[in-house]
């Protein structure tokens, strides 16, 4: 995420950075003064370095910032995100931009919703030695093992609602000694209780028959014409919830 050429950074006055209490991180190994107050991602900027590789705040998409770090005199690996998790002293960081893992493909027409498409796609969450683990490095703070104990189980609708706020940045999967790969296996549940459990919406399939109707079909064109700073310009005036 933080490779690449440096951006041109705004030089602060002496004013400003003698009223700034500073602490030291080290980013890709190299020591970085930065704000005390600082995210992890707005330390990296303030270092330098252009955040490029599609961080969900940086027109990318949510997770794309996993960290981990080590503390002085503390043998723990910690994880978090970059654009919440703040710097502190003598901070070690490194980020995960992209996590390789082993992602099944299947035809969900043809999945059933029951503990059997977990054992064919991913058999791995029955090695499962209930270490918790997955849940601790949870920088969303999700129960992790308890939503792979419940796909253990067939449980489609409890993994679901266990892992609905997943944003599979992927440190679940880094630190399981099962090497499990949790999100995944949330995902395809999550798309089982869509395609066969979730009531009918009929407020979807009013939205579904509209969009085939070419309705928003010319706003969508203009879209699509629009030039990157104008685009931008309609996305920032977008109306949104507070």
């Amino acid at each position: 995420m933080t490779e690449g050429k440096k951006k041109t950074t705004v030089k602060t006055s002496p004013k400003e950075k003698n009223t700034e209490e500073m602490v030291t991180v080290f980013i890709m190994g190299k020591a970085h003064k930065v704000p005390s107050k600082a995210t992890i991602m707005g330390a990296i900027e303030y270092a330098g370095y252009q955040i490029k590789r599609g961080a969900g705040c940086r027109e990318g998409f949510c997770g794309a910032c996993a960290t981990v770090y080590r503390l002085p005199g503390d043998y723990k690996i910690y994880t978090g995100l970059a654009c919440t998790t703040l710097v502190e002293e003598g901070m070690w960081l490194s980020q995960l931009p992209a996590l390789p893992a082993q992602k099944a493909i299947y035809d969900i027409n043809k999945v059933k919703p029951d503990v059997t498409a977990f054992q064919k796609f991913y058999p791995e969450v029955f090695r499962c030695v209930s270490c918790n683990t997955c849940t601790k490095s949870c920088p969303q703070d999700l129960e992790v093992m308890d939503y792979v104990q419940a796909a253990i189980r067939g449980d489609i609708g409890k993994v679901m609602d266990l892992s609905f706020d997943c944003i599979c940045c992927g440190m679940c999967a880094i630190r399981c000694p099962a090497e499990i790969v949790q999100f995944n296996v949330g995902l395809l549940a999550k798309r089982l209780y869509g395609k066969y459990l979730n009531p009918k919406s009929k407020q979807l399939d009013k939205r579904i028959k509209e969009i085939r109707d070419k309705k928003y079909h010319k706003g969508y064109l203009e879209l699509m014409k629009m030039d990157k700073k104008k685009l931008e310009k309609e996305y920032y005036a977008r109306d949104s919830e507070a």
